[in-house]
């Protein structure tokens, strides 16, 4: 039997010949960024007990709402792997391609999802919608990404599976286009495959400049490399997307079901509750995008990788978008303990101070 396509798949839309819907324009992707060693500059200082312990450095970019760079400080035209905040961008050349999902299973295939019941069930409906179990997964097994959920599941006797491991729902959708495309299922990761060209074809469009390099995640699909300006700018392509769009449609599913790109608790889904209409998504090795839908955005790299940095930065970051502080509070600084009390904390660098009132 061939494979069935959902009636959404085709309506509305101009065909690519891959199979990938089109927008009624598009834009001419710029030069690749270069391939060099990041010039960053210090972004957060670790302080303990009133002395600068440590130091991270990075880059950030802020664009105004009409894309310009209203604020930066490090490189943000070096070549970069946004890792899992690239994820967003997935999920819109996904819709393109004809994926049938909305509300929170379309927030779970942006996910980096912390493991809980709600994410797996979640991942086994969207393969269930293509006649699939976990079993046609590609993604690494791994134990659930939230320390609580991956201790109680080590407690109840737990291993690592594919549907816990953190990226099940973009794999879970990725399958489903391409059953819905009538595309072959095994190799769905493999770069030469049609839909990793689509999303790199989205990536590109989004970003406004071609991919530098490709690599794979740690989940085991292509990853390509753009810059903070070009994430930045895919970010708030997303965020400011007319409703009726794949752009509009995964800000939707972000802003109404932000536990489900991440988890209740983690810092991001937090970011989005506490800020009225702003997406976010994070991603391994410090890296963080949130946007307004007027377009105002930020992008953020901690060169090191360290998570402690990357929530605060975002916070001084935002404030250049003219977000109130106040606002921001619980997400400026990072704690630093000491015999299990506070006794410093992870703050932004004066660089990265706001302008004055």
């Amino acid at each position: 039997m061939p494979p069935r396509e959902h009636p959404r798949a085709r309506e509305h839309h101009h065909e690519h010949p891959l199979g990938r819907t089109l927008d009624a324009t598009r834009r001419t992707p710029a030069e690749p960024p270069a391939l060099r060693e990041p010039r960053h500059v210090p972004l957060a200082h670790v302080v303990r007990g009133g002395v600068i312990e440590g130091v991270h450095h990075g880059s950030v970019v802020v664009l105004a709402a009409d894309g310009r760079v209203a604020f930066q400080a490090g490189d943000i035209d070096v070549a970069f792997y946004p890792r899992s905040a690239l994820k967003p961008v997935q999920a819109v050349a996904l819709l393109r391609a004809g994926l049938p999902l909305d509300g929170e299973l379309l927030s779970l295939t942006a996910a980096s999802h912390s493991g809980l019941r709600r994410h797996l069930d979640g991942a086994r409906r969207i393969l269930d919608q293509a006649g699939l179990t976990e079993a046609d997964l590609r993604n690494v097994p791994d134990l659930p990404y939230g320390a609580a959920e991956r201790d109680a599941w080590l407690r109840d006797g737990g291993e690592p599976t594919r549907l816990a491991q953190n990226c099940s729902g973009k794999h879970a959708a990725m399958l489903l286009t391409a059953q819905l495309r009538g595309w072959p299922l095994a190799d769905y990761l493999d770069r030469a495959h049609p839909l990793q060209r689509l999303i790199a074809e989205t990536v590109e469009d989004l970003t406004g400049q071609r991919v530098a390099q490709v690599s794979v995640d740690g989940c085991g699909a292509p990853l390509f490399s753009v810059s903070l300006r070009g994430l930045a700018t895919a970010a708030a392509r997303i965020a400011s997307g007319a409703m009726d769009t794949p752009e509009g449609r995964v800000a939707a599913a972000l802003r109404a079901h932000p536990e489900m790109a991440s988890g209740p608790d983690r810092d991001v889904a937090r970011l989005m509750r506490a800020v009225p209409g702003l997406i976010a998504k994070d991603g391994f090795e410090g890296v963080q995008i949130a946007a307004l839908p007027d377009g105002r955005a930020v992008a953020v790299k901690i060169a090191d990788g360290a998570d402690r940095a990357r929530m605060p930065v975002t916070a001084a970051a935002l404030a250049h978008c003219g977000i109130d502080p106040g606002v921001l509070t619980e997400f400026a600084t990072t704690p630093v303990y000491g015999g299990g009390v506070t006794v410093g904390g992870v703050h932004p660098t004066d660089a990265l101070a706001p302008p004055a009132a």
